[in-house]
């Protein structure tokens, strides 16, 4: 499919900061700016919304490599600011049937002004670890339920981190050293779900956000048996930096 026409749209919502914040399946409304690196990926194909993103200095956005597989070029289409893509690049080694390396860069056609609703997220540093249990958060426009309609508004959600071992076991096998589980296992009621695909899974560090995952997938949505499954960012740090000017962008040994 070629798609001409994605837009970002940054929730009104400097790295990791979410001066806003006050503190998806289960969650609840966001408030606006609490979450200022969120982005919506917008379609013309899709009718609108169809993934998430984050934003990770004035010129990238991060995201699920599965939402533009089948895509052969990207281009083009306040608190609020809407942009064009300039170039989306899928990791190389993304493996669609295990959704391994399940991570992608777009680059926007013009820079980002930082503002209090428009602010990046502080990647996960390579070797981070996280806990069993550790809280994390995951925000997105995706459905209420499994198959559902998609809200209006932002929602957030708290799950913990669930070790590899127990969601390898609840998958009969396949979640990689790429990967990081969060969810309610073996209570469900909180996940995140269809079109949340590509946002951000989070966690905090004092004052700091730092991104730990990227929504990649699931079976079904706050399922009991199964956590959902998100790329872990630790794993990429070589390959987002030799993709994009680091610069800008932040990393944090959590």
């Amino acid at each position: 499919m070629d798609l001409t026409t994605i837009k970002l749209s940054f929730h009104i919502s400097l790295c990791g900061q979410a001066p806003l914040n006050t503190k998806i399946v289960g969650g609840e409304d966001a408030t606006a700016g609490s979450w200022p690196w969120q982005v919506s990926i917008h379609s013309t194909a899709f009718g609108g919304h169809f993934c998430g993103g984050s934003l990770i200095n004035k010129d990238w956005v991060l995201s699920a490599a599965h939402c533009f597989q089948r895509y052969e070029s990207q281009s083009g289409s306040n608190p609020n600011e809407v942009l064009r893509t300039a170039s989306v690049i899928n990791h190389p080694d993304y493996y669609d049937p295990t959704h391994d390396n399940d991570i992608a860069l777009l680059k926007l056609s013009s820079s980002v002004t930082f503002t209090n609703y428009i602010r990046p997220v502080c990647l996960a540093a390579a070797g981070s670890k996280y806990a069993a249990g550790t809280e994390t958060w995951v925000t997105g426009w995706g459905a209420l339920q499994s198959g559902g309609s998609s809200p209006d508004k932002l929602q957030e959600v708290m799950i913990p981190v669930v070790s590899s071992s127990d969601c390898d076991d609840a998958y009969g096998g396949g979640i990689t050293s790429n990967m990081i589980c969060a969810g309610l296992l073996n209570e469900g009621g909180k996940d995140s779900c269809q079109g949340d695909s590509g946002g951000p899974l989070v966690t905090r560090n004092g004052s700091l956000w730092i991104q730990s995952g990227v929504v990649s997938f699931g079976i079904g949505c706050a399922d009991p048996r199964y956590p959902g499954v998100y790329a872990r960012i630790s794993q990429y740090q070589d390959w987002i930096t030799s993709t994009i000017d680091i610069s800008d962008a932040c990393n944090y040994n959590a």
